[in-house]
């Protein structure tokens, strides 16, 4: 590949402004006609513009184009326009044009959908596809081309500050729902998943060194990455936490050995922002390919280590190359036509974010108070409490790098308003107990929402650890590096978000769910979050529970209707709810070091025979279903399973048939996921579901060839509506026996 004439350093050129769209006449836009009309491919369209670049144009598709000196100002500008990276004017070459969105666009005024753990539970991978086309088509009309919508890391512990971000404990819900997501999005603008790899703590995400054996890493951490890569994903995001003692963005073994050799990985990775990149040349010899958003390591030392050889020419070439390729083939196969800013937050988005919401709510109590369940709410019903200090907010989730700010917000209050407008509705925030317990004993029915807000959880916007030497030489070593990071570390214990503190609600919420339920025996509770709270000091007095998330901007509208029974819960847990804390993996927000193995949630209790509040998968509607298993072609290459499902209740209502595999030889089994379907069925109605299933949690991967093949056991198949407890009726599986080949065949014979 031959390089044009320039100077290695030279600066890049200027990015092109925000919403340009090159035209055919530049080389770029001559590219992508030439893929899409197919007398290129991919490939030579990039390798082509790579040899009418100058050297520093080359090198600035490494970095982001935005000077260093906007650091400060990247939480601001983020919420503004695109931050980009390897815009080239001179040739039409737009670069990768960066807006982050899990819950929807971060630029301007866009939809709020419910946070990703409330999208987890509707477990209903077309509906995710139908976000993820919206959110791809908003991001497009704000000008960027490029998406970090899908957060995969695992929810290893519910303390995580970003847990609200994430699909929950499961890796097939995991990948299947990221996956879902990311086909979504791909429809627009490029996809990037993150964060590359077990990025699951939040205080000290700078800093902590995760240990991992290799099978968990392989058959845990790592399995709903390669879902998303297989279903098309752009781009991924490296972590800023070590893996095995090495940061993620000069960690070979994982970018280059697993990532592009084992999983065949096309696409280019980019670093987390700022902080992490922790060498500029090594990371770029590992397979980290850009460093974002800024200016910094890259733009500082490449040049110099190209001129001196410390750095090969191929291998800034291999990485510009992956860039351009990317986004080429990219431009060239998305939807042509280009959204307007009128698409954002219109009125068909803000239906699909309420229809979410409605189908995310969890029910996890309806018990009968008098005549029938408390749930839904009688229409003869005159009178209603209200009562919480989150019943009149919009509380939409942690305010970090995923924060949306929509043009209009629902709190619960006013959805509740809206939805009985010819009921009388008394409200208190129940700071004062006594009168809110005066207020639940004078209403029909009390409804009291609490919960957690951006304060008890979500990103940490200053963190302790930062390494503060991708700022300049001076920050690398000396007084002043011990200073700004002394800084840091005093500073995240004052700021709002990061990791929490405890799975409790606040003592204050307690307090006030005791004062309310014990004025009136008709008291739901509705509870507000990111993940799993702990409801054991009040579960047992309280007749209705609901868990309503962080449910985006028409939250309350999408609580109102399922409380009123307009729509059904449709929501399963995508965590398990332990009745205690110590029944899951130690979690400290301070630990510099953690071991990861392959038990945390429902495995864990399952592994230690604990029995849950809430098992995984849990959640009831206003109806009665049932499942049974009837056959599975089932092998270890994946396959399906027949389950007959009968609504035996009075009206219309959804289930999630989820499929469950256990090695049964064990004293207590431990229940994988191997595939789930979410069907809607008629009063009486009675049908068969074929559910498609996930070898992968039955299979065991050889560290030393690479291969999978049956994990040794008694195994057993079963269908239920959550994590099952007992396995007396589940079915036995036939395996093959001996690894499985790269075309998914067996070398062994069948048992």
């Amino acid at each position: 590949m031959k390089m044009a004439a320039g100077r290695w350093g030279s600066p890049a050129q200027e990015p092109v402004s925000m919403g340009t769209v090159p035209t055919e006449r530049s080389a770029y836009g001559q590219a992508v006609r030439a893929v899409r009309v197919g007398e290129l491919d991919a490939d030579e369209a990039a390798e082509q513009l790579i040899n009418l670049m100058t050297d520093g144009e080359i090198l600035g598709l490494l970095d982001g184009d935005s000077p260093g000196l906007l650091l400060p100002l990247i939480p601001i500008l983020l919420g503004r326009r695109p931050f980009v990276a390897g815009a080239v004017s001179r040739l039409g070459i737009p670069g990768i044009r960066f807006s982050d969105g899990g819950r929807g666009v971060v630029i301007g005024a866009s939809t709020a959908f419910p946070v990703t753990m409330a999208r987890a539970a509707t477990w209903d991978p077309l509906l995710e596809e139908r976000v993820g086309v919206a959110i791809g088509l908003e991001t497009r009309a704000r000008g960027a081309n490029y998406s970090a919508s899908a957060c995969v890391n695992l929810l290893r512990h519910p303390a995580w500050g970003r847990a609200q971000e994430c699909y929950g404990e499961d890796p097939v819900l995991t990948g299947r729902m990221g996956s879902a997501l990311t086909r979504g999005v791909r429809v627009h603008v490029m996809a990037c998943v993150k964060h590359f790899a077990l990025n699951s703590m939040e205080n000290e995400r700078f800093e902590v060194d995760v240990s991992v054996d290799d099978h968990p890493l392989h058959e845990v951490y790592l399995p709903h990455f390669k879902a998303v890569v297989d279903a098309g994903a752009d781009s991924v995001m490296s972590s800023y936490n070590r893996v095995r003692g090495e940061y993620m963005d000069v960690n070979r073994a994982l970018l280059t050995d697993v990532l592009r050799h084992e999983w065949g990985f096309p696409g280019f990775v980019t670093s987390d922002w700022v902080f992490g990149t922790h060498d500029a040349v090594v990371s770029l010899e590992a397979g980290m390919d850009v460093e974002m958003p800024l200016r910094l390591l890259r733009a500082r030392d490449l040049p110099a280590a190209l001129r001196s050889g410390d750095l090969a020419r191929a291998t800034v070439l291999r990485s510009a190359h992956r860039v351009l390729r990317t986004c080429v083939l990219h431009a060239a196969t998305r939807e042509a036509a280009s959204p307007t800013p009128a698409l954002v937050a219109s009125p068909a988005h803000r239906a699909l974010a309420r229809q979410v919401a409605a189908e995310s709510i969890v029910l996890l109590k309806n018990e009968t108070v008098g005549a029938a369940p408390l749930l839904p709410l009688a229409s003869a019903t005159r009178h209603v409490a209200v009562i919480g200090r989150l019943a009149a907010l919009a509380n939409l989730g942690d305010h970090g790098s995923s924060r949306v700010r929509p043009p209009a917000t629902v709190s619960p209050l006013q959805g509740l308003r809206e939805a009985l407008p010819r009921v009388r509705i008394t409200t208190t925030s129940g700071r004062n107990e006594r009168a809110a317990a005066a207020l639940a004993a004078a209403a029909e029915t009390a409804i009291v929402v609490v919960g957690l807000d951006q304060h008890d959880e979500g990103e940490s916007v200053v963190t302790g650890g930062v390494d503060v030497g991708v700022l300049g030489p001076a920050f690398g070593a000396g007084p002043l590096r011990r200073l700004l990071i002394g800084l840091a570390h005093v500073a995240s214990r004052f700021v709002r978000g990061g990791d929490r503190t405890s799975l409790d609600l606040r003592p204050a919420d307690v307090r006030l769910i005791h004062a309310v339920v014990a004025a009136n025996p008709r008291t739901v509770v509705v509870l507000i979050g990111g993940s799993a709270i702990l409801m054991e000091a009040w579960r047992e007095r309280v007749p209705g529970i609901l868990v309503a998330w962080y449910g985006g901007m028409e939250g309350g509208r999408a609580l109102a209707s399922v409380l009123t029974g307009s729509a059904e819960p449709g929501g399963r847990l995508p965590f398990v709810l332990p009745t205690d804390a110590a029944h899951l993996p130690p979690f400290d927000r301070a630990a510099k070091s953690v071991v990861y193995d392959d038990r945390w949630g429902q495995r864990r209790l399952d592994d230690e025979g604990h029995a849950p509040a809430f098992p995984f998968g849990f959640g009831l509607g206003y109806t009665t279903i049932e499942h049974r298993l009837l056959d599975h072609g089932f092998d270890d290459t994946g396959g399906n399973a027949d389950v007959l499902v009968t609504n035996t209740g009075g009206r219309e209502g959804s289930t999630v048939i989820q499929v469950y595999a256990a090695d049964v030889s064990v004293s207590r089994p431990v229940a994988q996921l191997l595939g789930f379907r979410k069907v809607t069925l008629q009063p009486g109605e009675e049908t068969t579901v074929q559910v498609p299933l996930d070898a992968g949690p039955t299979l065991q991967r050889d560290p030393a060839t690479r291969r999978w093949s049956p994990r040794a056991g008694d195994w057993a198949l079963l269908a239920a509506q959550h994590s099952p407890a007992r396995w007396a009726d589940a079915a036995r599986l036939r395996r093959p026996v001996g690894p499985i080949d790269e075309e998914g065949d067996t070398d062994g014979r069948r048992t």
